[in-house]
């Protein structure tokens, strides 16, 4: 037997490393959920003055008979081009959105113990985009493209 594969007594045991990863255990965990976006997505201002963007997605299982919806409440905090894309996406867009979930507990006004799921979204990607009709050019994109045609 290698001595790779040989047993070894009388060693205290060692806590699980954690090879697969290089940064420290979280107590959150990863989710991913395909949906559909409920809103638009819209900025709030949170305690500090950040800017973050919330906005839900719903996603459906189960046959069309005895469908179930389940609600997903998402916080993003992206910026730049990112935070752009995501503001213009339109209710109805179907996401895949990769984020860390955790749960959250406090008493409410009355004492009863209440929960919360919340996502802090990690990475979304869009599926597919609503059908809107035909999209009619502005007159302000009309004369960008001849332009841009007279100048090739």
């Amino acid at each position: 037997m290698s001595a790779f594969l040989r047993p070894v007594f009388g060693a205290a045991a060692r806590p699980a490393v954690r090879s697969f990863s290089s940064t420290s255990a979280r107590g959150v965990a990863r989710v991913q959920i395909i949906g559909n976006l409920a809103d638009t997505p819209e900025v709030r201002a949170t305690s500090t003055g950040r800017e973050m963007i919330k906005y839900a997605v719903a996603s459906n299982s189960g046959p069309r008979s005895d469908r179930v919806t389940s609600w997903f409440n998402i916080t993003s905090f992206v910026e730049g081009k990112a935070r752009d894309f995501l503001l213009t996406l339109p209710k109805g867009t179907t996401v895949f959105v990769e984020g860390d979930l955790s749960l959250r507990n406090w008493s409410d006004e009355e004492g009863r113990n209440r929960q919360a799921v919340n996502i802090l979204q990690r990475n979304i990607e869009v599926l597919r985009r609503p059908y809107t009709g035909p999209r009619e050019t502005t007159e302000t994109e009309a004369e960008a493209e001849g332009e841009a045609q007279e100048q090739q």
